[in-house]
C-alpha cells in the first residue's frame, strides 16, 4: 500500500489520499488549486498571525507616543515577508509540496530568499527596541550581541550555512526522510526561514546586528552567491537520480512525470536564485549610494560649521 501523506488527508476538496491500486486520485496541480486547497489549521498559521499582531501592536505603541514608523517597513514585513511565507505554506502550494518537487522548490526560494529579505526590511528588532520596557530591551540587546549571535551573523559563517544547506538536504537521504515524516518537513520550512534571515539580515543592515561589513564587502558576497545557484540548479536538472528516492514515482501521478518535474525544479532554483541575488545586489548598491550621499551631506554641514566658526573668530578679532 502506498504511503498516505498527512497533508493530503488534512486538506479539503479534491486533494485526497492516493489510492492503493495506483489509480492516482491526487488531482492535477493548477493555479485554481492554489486558492481552493488553502489550509489555515496548523501551527504555522497561528505563528504568522501572532507575529503580525505583535508587529502591529509595536507600531501602534510608537504612534501613541507621537513617534513615526515608516509605513514601507510595515508593508514589507506584513506583505512579502509574513505574507510570502503564508502564500507558499498555507495555500495550495503547501498542499502539493510533497507531491511535486517543482512546487517544493518554489517554497524553498520564497522561504529562504524572498521572505527573509522583506522581514529584514521590516526592521522588527529595531521596532522592538523602541517599544519594549527597559528590562526586556536589555535582554533583547544581550541576545542580539551574544557570542552565538555574533558567530552565526558573521557574513562568512552565514554565507557558508546558506550555501551548504541545500546541498546537505537534496544530495543526501535527508530529503526523502522529510517527505515521509510531516514533522521533519515542517522543520525544514522553519530551517529555510532561519537560514535566510541569518544570511540576509546582516547584509541589509537595518537592525542593530553585530558583524556588519561595509557595503563593498556585502556586495561582493552577493556576487559570490550567484554562481552557487547556477551550479545547484544545473546539477539538479542534469541529475540521473530522482530526489526523494521512489517517493514521487510511488504516487503514480498520471499528469506529472517525476523526471520532467525535477528538471523544472532545477530551473526554478537556477533562475529564481539568480534573479533574487541580482535584485539583492541592486538593493545593496542603492543603499551604498544613499549612505555615501548622507556622509557627503554630513561632511558638508561640518565644513559649513567650521567655516562659520572661523568667520566668527575673525570678526571678534
Amino acid at each position: 500500500m502506498l504511503h498516505v501523506d498527512p497533508i493530503f488527508a488534512a486538506t479539503s476538496g479534491a486533494v485526497a489520499t492516493t489510492l492503493a491500486d495506483g489509480g492516482g486520485s491526487v488531482p492535477p496541480f493548477t493555479v485554481a488549486r492554489v486558492f481552493t486547497e488553502a489550509q489555515l489549521d496548523n501551527w504555522l498559521g497561528l505563528a504568522l498571525v501572532l507575529a503580525a499582531g505583535v508587529y502591529l501592536y509595536g507600531v501602534y505603541r510608537l504612534r501613541l507616543r507621537g513617534d513615526r514608523w515608516p509605513a514601507i517597513r510595515t508593508i514589507c514585513f506584513l506583505g512579502p515577508g509574513l505574507g510570502g511565507i503564508a502564500a507558499v505554506t498555507l495555500s495550495g502550494l503547501g498542499a502539493y509540496d510533497t507531491t511535486l518537487l517543482s512546487v517544493h522548490m518554489v517554497q524553498h526560494m520564497v522561504l529562504a530568499m524572498v521572505a527573509p529579505i522583506f522581514l529584514a526590511l521590516g526592521a522588527p528588532i529595531t521596532l522592538a527596541l523602541r517599544t519594549l520596557p527597559l528590562r526586556p530591551r536589555k535582554r533583547l540587546l544581550a541576545i542580539v550581541h551574544s557570542r552565538v549571535a555574533r558567530v552565526y551573523s558573521f557574513p562568512l559563517v552565514a554565507f557558508a550555512i546558506f550555501v551548504v544547506n541545500p546541498f546537505a538536504l537534496y544530495f543526501t537521504d535527508l530529503y526523502g526522510y522529510t517527505l515521509a515524516h510531516d514533522w521533519a518537513h515542517e522543520l525544514v520550512h522553519a530551517h529555510f526561514i532561519a537560514t535566510g534571515c541569518v544570511f540576509f539580515w546582516p547584509l541589509l543592515g537595518l537592525d542593530p546586528l553585530p558583524g556588519r561589513w561595509p557595503y563593498p564587502a556585502r556586495a561582493l558576497l552577493m556576487v559570490l552567491s550567484v554562481p552557487f545557484h547556477t551550479v545547484l540548479g544545473l546539477t539538479i536538472m542534469q541529475s540521473t537520480t530522482l530526489f526523494g528516492g521512489d517517493w514521487y514515482p510511488s504516487l503514480h501521478l498520471s499528469w506529472s512525470d517525476p523526471w520532467n518535474d525535477q528538471v523544472v525544479a532545477g530551473g526554478v532554483l537556477w533562475a529564481g536564485g539568480e534573479f533574487v541575488s541580482v535584485t539583492m545586489l541592486a538593493v545593496l548598491v542603492v543603499q551604498w549610494i544613499k549612505q555615501s550621499e548622507r556622509e557627503a551631506r554630513r561632511l558638508d554641514r561640518e565644513l559649513d560649521r567650521q567655516e562659520a566658526r572661523e568667520r566668527a573668530a575673525e570678526a571678534s578679532a
